[in-house]
Order: structure tokens, then C-alpha cells, then sequence
């Protein structure tokens, strides 16, 4: 019998207030994640000394158990309010957006930067980020206001993140979406091993 390898991988989601990260976190692990007593007491205990939050969710890529370890900011927007405990060791930067909100799309390039300057990585130019624009379910899309052409393009202006549109409420593309964030992760973390 094959010993499975474990990988914890740490993923940070960024954003502004109100694009959808806490659903989407929550969406995502809710199918089948029981929290345990001892998670919650630890999660709780971050959530009061740095101002953060996260979930964790497993999944099972080719022959290894990958954990997931999703930090949200719990609403901190304040970007010097995270401190570097909250970027420390990050394997993957998910930043988000609402398709329906243009100021949450120019953000982007402020949460880029400081993601940048305070996880400080090895190379800042190969490290994993990825986009989501959230919230597509809203009035059938006819309040959308960040065409995908836009995403892509920004997305390509930064060495060509991966793109998904999502819906938490509709519980759209948000498997699909994580699964691709712990590949990438996954990635970084064998070329930080090498």
C-alpha cells in the first residue's frame, strides 16, 4: 500500500470589502468539510490577534491529499492592517473582484503590489496569483461592469494569471476554480523544494 503525501498549502484571498471572498470561502469547503472543535478554536485565535481568518478544504490531486489552507482578511481592508504574519509563507495569492463594481477591478493592481511587498517572494515574477471576478449571477449579468476581455487583458499584463468568473451564490465555477489554485500551488511549492 502507497503512502499518500500530505501537502498543507497556504492560500491567501484578497480583495475589497464586498466582492464575495467569505462566501466564496465558505461555499467552497461546505460540501463536505466537518470543522472540528479544535480548527475553529484556532481559527478563532487568529482571527482575534491578526485580524484574519481561515477554512480549510482537502482534496485529492493524481496520488497526494492536498490541504488548503484559505486565509481571508475577515473584513480588514486596511492593507497595513494584515501585518506579515497573515502573508507569511503564502503558496498561492488568489485576489477577487466584483464584476458589477469597477472600483473593487482597479484595486487589483494595489492588492497585487502589497501582496508583492509583504510576502516578499523568492520571485516575485513566477509566483502563483490567480483572479476571480465573483458575483456574475447578479440581475443576469446586465449590471456587469468589468467585461471579461478587461480581466484577461489585466490578467495578461501581469504574466498571465488564471481567470475565472464565479458565482458563490450559484455555487459557479468555484470548485473548478480551486482545484486549479492547489495545481498552482502545488507547483510553486515543488519549485521552492527544488
Amino acid at each position: 500500500m502507497s503512502l499518500r503525501r500530505r501537502t498543507l498549502l497556504k492560500v491567501i484571498v484578497l480583495g475589497d470589502s464586498g466582492v464575495g471572498k467569505t462566501s466564496l470561502m465558505n461555499q467552497y469547503p461546505h460540501h463536505h468539510a466537518t470543522l472540528s472543535y479544535v480548527h475553529n478554536k484556532f481559527s478563532q485565535q487568529y482571527k482575534a490577534t491578526i485580524g484574519a481568518d481561515f477554512v480549510t478544504k482537502e482534496l485529492q490531486i493524481d496520488d497526494r491529499l492536498v490541504t488548503l489552507q484559505i486565509w481571508d482578511t475577515a473584513g480588514q481592508e486596511r492593507f497595513q492592517s494584515l501585518g506579515v504574519a497573515f502573508y507569511r509563507g503564502a503558496d498561492c495569492c488568489v485576489l477577487a473582484y466584483d464584476v458589477n463594481v469597477m472600483r473593487s477591478f482597479d484595486s487589483l493592481d494595489n492588492w497585487h503590489e502589497e501582496f508583492l511587498k509583504q510576502a516578499n517572494p523568492s520571485d516575485a515574477r513566477t509566483f502563483p496569483f490567480i483572479l476571480l471576478g465573483n458575483k456574475i449571477d447578479i440581475d443576469g449579468g446586465s449590471s456587469r461592469v468589468v467585461s471579461e476581455k478587461k480581466a484577461k487583458d489585466w490578467c495578461a499584463s501581469k504574466g498571465n494569471i488564471p481567470y475565472f468568473e464565479t458565482s458563490a451564490k450559484e455555487d459557479y465555477n468555484v470548485d473548478a476554480a480551486f482545484l486549479c489554485i492547489a495545481k498552482t500551488a502545488l507547483s510553486n511549492e515543488h519549485e521552492q523544494d527544488m
